[in-house]
């Protein structure tokens, strides 16, 4: 996996923490596997400072825990956990869709257009860099639409959980994405809002089973029942 510049960021905790949090999703850190500051200070050729505030940001998200003495140790990831946080995003993604519907502009639905084209020309070059900064900026969009700034916030709080990285190289996800975002497209063109929510809602639902599925076959997610973490 490249390592990204990560010199002269201003956000640069929490670019670590996206950096871990994406390991951890692709199975590079291995659930009870301990992540020593010193040493992904040096990778990443920055100070420990915003290591160390990353890992606390990832611990508060319940990803790692840290042990004393021991440092930060990756916490497993369980099917609960994922369908949890994509049936939330269903819900808060349909809500979002459904007020982007009632007051999105033309100038806002041009853009969306030329974002699923370009998400789509990625998709067809297996370009997976792009393809998840496309769908990022796809879905952002229409939370900015929606004129419900507090929600779209909550919105990007619980993206952070979801394993954005992972999608493209899910067999045959990048086709039900493509036809998932066409319907909501369409509703949103219509302003019809009951469309547009219930289009949002069943894409970002139906992500949950194959993500598992992938996951699981890679020994990223535990499948063992679940325990309450204290």
């Amino acid at each position: 996996m490249t390592v990204p510049d990560f010199s002269a960021r201003p956000q640069l905790s929490e670019d670590v923490a996206s950096f871990v949090r994406k390991r951890i999703f692709e199975g590079s850190y291995a659930a009870g596997q301990y992540i020593r500051l010193d040493q992904l200070a040096a990778e990443l050729g920055i100070s420990v400072t915003p290591v160390r505030e990353a890992l606390f940001a990832l611990r508060a998200e319940g990803l790692v825990a840290q042990q004393p003495r021991r440092g930060f140790v990756v916490l497993p990831l369980t099917q609960r956990d994922l369908a949890d946080v994509a049936n939330v995003q269903a819900h808060v993604g349909g809500e979002l869709a459904a007020r982007a519907a009632l007051h999105i502009t033309d100038e806002q639905l041009g853009h969306l257009q030329d974002l699923q084209s370009q998400l789509e020309a990625a998709y067809a070059a297996a370009d997976d860099d792009r393809t998840i900064r496309l769908n990022h900026e796809f879905h952002r969009a229409i939370n900015i639409a929606a004129a419900s700034p507090k929600l779209a916030q909550l919105m990007s709080q619980i993206t952070r959980y979801a394993p954005e990285s992972v999608f493209p190289m899910i067999e045959h996800w990048p086709d039900q994405a493509v036809k998932d975002h066409r319907r909501v497209l369409a509703a949103l063109a219509r302003h019809d809002e009951q469309q547009a929510r219930a289009a949002m809602s069943e894409h970002l639902a139906a992500s949950a089973v194959p993500l598992i599925d992938h996951l699981v076959e890679r020994g990223v997610v535990d499948v063992t029942p679940s325990v309450p973490r204290g």
